[in-house]
């Protein structure tokens, strides 16, 4: 093979070789979309934002690329991402204010968050930001279809900052702390009045009061847990104080 024959057969291979990446460089964004729809719907998440990205990064229509948008963050919710997700959810709020998804987006602002607050002795800031969020949401969208959702998660979100309070009052009551616990646990049962654990709350603020020589205090918090949670646990035992210091 004379070398001006392979010469030209290197031309034509490179020249096809650059003609297939060109392909997938230039899959339709309308594809690259459907393809990521399908990963997705089979769980495939991290392949469905790989497909979504190439979208969002291509010059396709101003139409696609808010919906793609708003479906990389969902891919990133799903894949359990998230502080990115809310950050793009975020995002999408910010470049898209007055879209019809909007609302949804900052309801899932606050599900990313409520979803990082999972357990009581942990960093609490997340479970304050789903808070934020979701008031937030009843303020700026009280009418939408998913204000019901978003008033029971709050409602959630706020036994749990109730919980979170009585947590570190039990701790501050174990380790004879006491003005700490009675000023963590006055302050939750104002905050929280109707919150599940407030009969715990009562009771170990009654036995505060009555290691700081507050009797009257004591009696006070002792005879409204009596008075208003009949059937708890701590009830007998507040009665019985009560008959101590009476």
């Amino acid at each position: 093979m004379s070398l001006k024959i392979a010469a030209a057969l290197c031309i034509l291979l490179c020249a096809s070789s650059c003609a297939m990446s060109d392909k997938k460089v230039k899959t339709p964004p309308e594809t690259a979309f459907r393809q990521g729809e399908k990963l997705y719907a089979t769980g495939k998440y991290e392949a469905a934002l790989e497909k979504w990205r190439t979208v969002k990064d291509s010059n396709t229509s101003p139409l696609l690329k808010t919906v793609t948008e708003l479906r990389i963050a969902d891919a990133l919710y799903k894949d359990e991402n998230y502080i990115e997700a809310s950050a793009e959810y975020e995002n999408f709020r910010k470049l898209h204010p007055k879209n019809p998804k909007a609302p949804y987006a900052l309801y899932m602002m606050g599900i990313c968050n409520y979803q990082q607050a999972r357990k009581i002795d942990t960093d609490q800031a997340p479970l304050n930001k789903a808070v934020t969020h979701f008031e937030s949401f009843l303020q700026e969208y009280p009418d939408s279809d998913l204000t019901g959702k978003v008033r029971e998660k709050l409602a959630d979100c706020r036994s749990k900052q109730a919980a979170y309070e009585i947590y570190v009052g039990r701790y501050y009551y174990r380790t004879d702390k006491y003005n700490a616990a009675i000023g963590r646990l006055k302050g939750s049962l104002e905050k929280y009045p109707k919150a599940q654990g407030n009969d715990e709350a009562l009771f170990l603020l009654g036995n505060a009061y009555l290691r700081t020589g507050e009797r009257e205090k004591a009696q006070e918090s002792l005879a409204r847990l009596v008075k208003e949670y009949p059937g708890s646990q701590f009830t007998d035992k507040a009665k019985k104080l009560l008959t101590k210091t009476s």
